[in-house]
């Protein structure tokens, strides 16, 4: 007997792209899903987003970077040290604003690292490495032995992690299998035209008494002049950027002058000082 499992990751706050993707998901039958990280920021998706989430219920849950960068923001628990904490924290605000406490206390309960198995297989599925949620070791371009880090705890025969945006199919230097599903919100590619695929990725994985019986890369389309909508009506901080990236595909995460200009324009450090003060005030 087969079973379908969806893996998908790097949501990050695209409400339209995930839409598109559980419904996808929904019409290929799945039978479970596994979520790999990155749910919320810089994507003006809240409640849409959790209440979807939610409904899905993934049976496999581990914790990504921006996981922990919304929970620290949410709390007021950010540096402003440089323009992209300032990013962080003021998306995190944004977050925190609108969140309950008991929702960012599940997040920040979800493990690092998962081992799961599935008929004769053991999946070691996590966001980046087992027992590091950020970094740039696994970007698709590596050396293997980057990659060998991922089997570390000598258990998995597949490992599975997400982080950098890029579906990827590969091996370890022992040839175990290495996947990710890609990003459903924001895809990367550094090859132009390849980038200009920017529906929402994310993986379906068949699953059988021998092992994996298919690998399907999925790529949905969605609207995502309707999720620039939603941004402008949501009031979402960083507005200009993520229409930026609604139209190229293109993250300007790491962009610090930009990111900076941004931060001074709208005084996003003092609003998040003042955020942070109100919520330690309380505690």
């Amino acid at each position: 007997m087969t079973k379908r499992v969806a893996v998908f990751s790097d949501v990050h706050g695209n409400v339209h792209a995930f839409q598109a993707m559980v419904a996808d998901a929904k019409r290929q039958h799945i039978d479970a899903s596994w979520f790999v990280g990155d749910l919320f920021m810089p994507g003006p998706g809240i409640d849409t987003i959790w209440q979807l989430f939610k409904q899905l219920n993934p049976e496999v849950i581990v914790r990504g970077n921006w996981d922990d960068l919304t929970v620290r923001g949410a709390r007021g628990e950010m540096d402003l040290d440089k323009p992209s904490h300032i990013y962080f924290a003021r998306l995190g605000q944004y977050v925190g604003e609108r969140i309950a406490p008991a929702i960012l206390d599940e997040i920040a309960s979800w493990p690092l690292h998962q081992n799961v198995q599935e008929g004769p297989l053991t999946f070691g599925i996590s966001h980046n490495l087992p027992k590091l949620n950020l970094g740039q070791d696994l970007f698709p371009t590596k050396d293997s032995t980057n990659f060998d880090r991922l089997f570390e705890d000598k258990t998995p025969d597949v490992a599975i992690y997400a982080h950098v945006h890029h579906q990827l199919l590969r091996y370890a230097s022992d040839e175990r299998e290495i996947l990710n599903p890609g990003s459903v919100g924001e895809p990367f590619n550094g090859w132009d035209r390849l980038q200009k695929d920017t529906r929402a990725h994310y993986l379906i994985l068949d699953l059988d008494e021998q092992g994996i019986a298919g690998l399907n890369f999925r790529h949905v389309a969605y609207d995502r002049a309707a999720e620039g909508r939603l941004a402008d009506e949501s009031g979402v901080p960083y507005l200009d950027l993520y229409h930026r990236t609604m139209r190229s595909g293109r993250v300007d995460t790491h962009n610090q002058p930009l990111v900076e200009a941004q931060n001074h324009k709208h005084d996003y450090a003092n609003e998040y000082r003042r955020y942070a003060r109100k919520i330690n005030d309380k505690k």
